[in-house]
């Protein structure tokens, strides 16, 4: 009976195995990725074939650490453009709860929408799903916003208040 457990229990244990790493190169994938030689190189394949992906960057260092100036006060106007997949809701959500600015939005408990008013204005600064809501439609291209934002911005100012875009 003792043999008899035994071997059920090598049985259970190899079956358990295949369940959780199938093959034997799992094994050696663990074994490699602990060597110094595989964390220097995130990009190396496992079979050791020439990469296709090759990092490179398509922006300069001046590019990214560029500082842009954003006059709330006057006519300019944050537009988020929401890249599905991308991160791009906790963004949303960052820009009307967190950003630091002389007027940050309203956000209120239980609302979808926040307010992100101009100081002393009523119109917005931030055109996005949590300030505006879906104006341009759900998750609008670059293509649908750039027809519509304008019109939808502008249809809340008189004629004369419009600024030249």
């Amino acid at each position: 009976k003792v043999l008899l457990a035994l071997v059920m229990l090598f049985l259970f244990a190899v079956i358990v195995l295949q369940y959780v790493c199938p093959g034997t190169e799992c094994q050696l994938l663990r074994l490699r990725a602990l060597s110094p030689a595989a964390a220097a190189d995130p990009y190396r394949a496992e079979d050791e074939t020439p990469a296709r992906f090759v990092p490179r960057f398509n922006f300069s260092a001046d590019d990214l650490l560029r500082r842009v100036d954003f006059n709330i006060k006057g006519d300019d106007l944050i537009v988020f453009l929401h890249i599905q997949k991308t991160g791009g809701t906790t963004f949303g959500r960052h820009l009307v709860r967190n950003i630091q600015l002389e007027q940050p939005c309203e956000c209120r408990a239980g609302q979808k929408k926040c307010t992100c008013h101009r100081p002393g204005k009523r119109e917005t600064w931030l055109f996005s799903r949590f300030s505006t809501g879906w104006s341009c439609g759900l998750h609008a291209d670059w293509t649908e916003l750039t027809n519509c934002v304008p019109s939808v911005v502008d249809s809340k100012k008189e004629v004369r208040l419009r600024p030249s875009r």
